[in-house]
């Protein structure tokens, strides 16, 4: 059967920030108000414009609109469904009330954020409730689509899907008593405004619309796939409409694909990087009748595609399918804007690399391969391989004595007493009140910071001359410390690019960039290092920082360590081995700082895993497997240094209750944990599985400006303390400082040490 009116080729979705991060701060010039809210819409409607006339100029006869957005997709369709909190209704301005709900005010809590799927990007988690009155707002996808329409881009609006929406929202907490209805029992009652939605579209010139579904690559009960089904054949059923394509990607769909493929869609795309097989595409013949979008680049991961591979897939396919494009695996929202300035990198390395640009230029050679025979792409088959045999062969990948090291290592190395009997060890070293008060590393990051990082890269300044600055940094944020009289100190990690680069930049394995920014959240950008060999330790990394912010107090200076599966999760990782074998190299070397911070007399240490969840594998059958590795990595990293050294921990923004049992298994003595913006609710997860270790749930959310009152973090603290002991029981804000600005960070953490010593009386 031949589908109507197919493309050949396309992306799932880009990226928005900007390729020099031009929205970021056109947006943070708008909250400012440095810059009006035409100012704001003028750069985004720029950027928009400038990836459009890319996109089609590249070879893409199919274009993903409505990608862009001011902070969060899924925000952006809680706002088109008029689901935003009732808390920011009285927020009369459109774009302020949007940043209300994904920000907060000083008198309205933001809506939670947390991981999207097995990535480092974050969400807005919609809020619904029996009580939410869904609405369609569809104006800014519409003006979207007018905006391609207008440059003669072969537009494709791309939306959330109905089911995917749903099941990542949370019941609404505006209301004590939801009467057991979950948000998917809201489908029927939102459905009618996708149908809508559609009708609206094709009104507007779309012939295709994707809706994306990446919800069902995870374990759905035989309940929830009826529900799939259901809302599908509603939707295909309705009236007039554009061909509808259903994407999937991070893994495989399973038992989905087959109850999508019997439903009325057009088109479905299928993520062939991260487990779908040609084998699963022959298995359900209603694909013979339908547009199957191979994902066959990656849209994760920056390694070059192995064309050969690739048009293997594909060419096995076109067997299966009524016709077929060539995609990125995932919305190349996750990989940086191109390999172009990039100037600085290894040329064999810059060789193994595809960024965003690089991965439409592959989708564009595959599918001419695919219409015109491998002879039309000959250059590009021999350049790729070439880049193949470069990395297979190159001589960094190995560490021997790295290897021979871990290979030596016995059980005893991931092994540390009883924490009853380091409990007491620790309480005698270090004298801690009740309710100690500690921050979690990082202090703001000031203007005068980025100046001295700028010129010292820019070659204005000496290293020593940068050194000397952050050494003032260091010295001012203890004094601030003392004088709030907060009870474990850090240093505030000023010389810290990033958490995970700053190490990168100091371990043999790694290359850092300089311009590959990906976004994380909202307006937050980071610069994932390339993991590509062995990893070594060349020397002590932090010792040096943390030694001399302990020698400027008495009391305990914590040494700060980002652990090895955050390491590996917020990298872009090589691909030639499992990951577990990677995680073990970085664990050693993490180890090795840690003992070398202790010998420096350092009592406290903090290795951060906060991405330990999001590489949680999405179905059930291979979450204990990476368990296991995950949780033996970091007893690795800190099981070398002796009782009395108390091992901190982070974990933040993310969903913990399924993996509450590994978190206990890490055996920190104090796990600090984000719970703000979700009311605690972690708590009764850690007592379920009988935590019995300390514990600093987040007392107030850093990712708001708003500052918290004394009355607040009281409240928040009695609350922790119904279900964690005294004298277990930590005092902190949920995540790192360091995007904040130092007033309120001040205002923040007096009201924190007031509160912790009033709830201590």
């Amino acid at each position: 059967m031949t589908v109507h009116n197919p493309f050949t080729a396309t992306v799932l979705g880009t990226a928005r920030i900007g390729p020099r991060r031009e929205l970021k701060r056109a947006t943070e010039g708008y909250w400012a108000g440095r810059l009006g809210a035409d100012e704001l819409r003028a750069v985004g409607r720029e950027l928009r414009t400038r990836q459009l006339t890319e996109l089609t100029a590249a070879g893409l006869d199919s274009v993903p609109v409505g990608t862009f957005s001011y902070y969060d997709q899924m925000l952006d369709t809680t706002a088109m469904f008029g689901a935003l909190p009732a808390r920011v209704a009285g927020i009369a301005d459109p774009l302020d009330r949007y940043f209300a709900a994904a920000r907060g005010t000083e008198n309205v809590e933001p809506l939670e954020m947390t991981k999207w799927f097995d990535t480092n990007y974050h969400y807005l988690v919609p809020e619904i409730g029996p009580g939410t009155t869904f609405t369609l707002h569809p104006d800014k996808l519409l003006d979207e689509l007018h905006e391609a329409r207008q440059l003669g881009v072969p537009a494709r609006p791309v939306i959330i899907g109905p089911f995917t929406f749903l099941k990542l929202a949370k019941g609404a907490e505006d209301t004590d008593d939801t009467g057991g209805i979950a948000p998917l029992d809201r489908l029927n009652d939102l459905l009618p405004h996708y149908r809508d939605l559609l009708g609206r579209l094709a009104n507007a010139g779309a012939d295709w619309v994707q809706i994306d579904e990446p919800v069902l690559v995870t374990d759905l009960s035989d309940a929830e796939l009826a529900q799939v089904r259901r809302a599908y054949a509603e939707l295909a059923g309705a009236g007039r409409r554009p061909a509808i394509l259903v994407a999937t990607y991070f893994g495989r769909p399973g038992p989905a694909l087959p109850a999508l493929a019997d439903m009325g869609v057009e088109g479905i795309a299928l993520d062939f990087v991260s487990g779908t097989t040609v084998d699963d595409v022959a298995a359900v013949p209603a694909l013979a009748d339908k547009l199957v979008v191979a994902g066959v680049v990656d849209g994760r991961n920056v390694w070059r595609t192995d064309l050969d591979h690739a048009l293997s897939t594909l060419g096995t396919l076109l067997g299966s399918t009524g016709a077929l494009a060539v995609s990125s695996s995932s919305s190349l929202l996750h990989v940086p804007y191109s390999l172009e300035p990039e100037t600085d990198l290894d040329p064999a390395l810059r060789s193994w690399l595809a960024f965003g640009a690089e991965k439409v230029d592959e989708v564009r050679v595959l599918n001419t391969a695919l219409h015109k025979g491998t002879g039309a792409i000959a250059e590009e088959l021999s350049t790729a391989r070439e880049a193949a045999a470069s990395r297979g062969s190159d001589p960094r990948l190995r560490n021997e004595p790295v290897r021979a090291r871990l290979a030596a290592l016995g059980e005893d190395a991931t092994h540390r007493s009883p924490a009853a009997e380091r409990r007491a060890l620790q309480r005698e070293r270090l004298k801690l009140p009740l309710l100690p008060t500690t921050t979690i590393g990082s202090y703001p990051q000031t203007s005068a910071i980025r100046r001295a990082r700028a010129a010292l890269r820019k070659g204005e300044i000496t290293a020593e001359q940068y050194r000397e600055q952050m050494r003032t940094e260091v010295a001012d944020v203890v004094a601030l410390q003392e004088k709030l009289g907060l009870d474990v100190l850090v240093h505030g990690e000023p010389e810290r690019n990033d958490m995970v680069q700053y190490f990168a930049e100091q371990l043999d394995g790694f290359f850092a960039t300089a311009n590959g920014w990906v976004q994380s959240y909202g307006t937050r950008c980071v610069r994932p290092p390339i993991l590509y060999g062995d990893v070594a330790r060349r020397a002590a990394m932090t010792v040096e920082w943390i030694e001399y912010a302990q020698s400027l107090t008495d009391k305990p200076v914590k040494g700060m360590l980002t652990g090895p599966v955050t390491i590996l999760a917020w990298s872009f990782v090589r691909d030639d081995q499992p990951l577990a074998d990677t995680a073990r190299q970085v664990a050693l070397a993490i180890r090795d700082e840690t003992v070398d911070l202790q010998s420096a007399g350092i009592r406290v240490v903090q290795v951060d895993e906060p991405a330990l969840r999001e590489l949680l594998p999405l179905r059930a059958g291979a979450e204990q497997a990476y368990l296991d590795w995950a949780v033996t990595a970091f007893r690795l990293a800190t099981s070398g240094v002796s009782d009395a050294t108390q091992i901190h921990t982070h974990l933040c923004y993310s969903e913990f209750g399924e993996i509450i049992g590994a978190i206990a298994a890490l055996d920190a003595d104090v796990t600090s944990i984000e719970a703000a913006r979700s009311h605690m609710e972690v708590l009764d997860d850690l007592n379920a599985a009988g935590f019995h270790l300390g514990v600093g749930p987040g007392v107030y959310d850093i990712h708001s400006p708003r500052v918290p009152g004394v009355e607040e973090i009281t409240a928040s603290l009695r609350s922790a303390l119904k279900a964690v002991p005294a004298e277990r029981l930590w005092v902190n804000p949920d995540c790192g400082l360091k995007t904040r600005g130092p007033d309120e960070v001040q205002a923040s953490l007096r009201n924190m040490v007031t509160a912790a010593q009033a709830v201590r009386r």
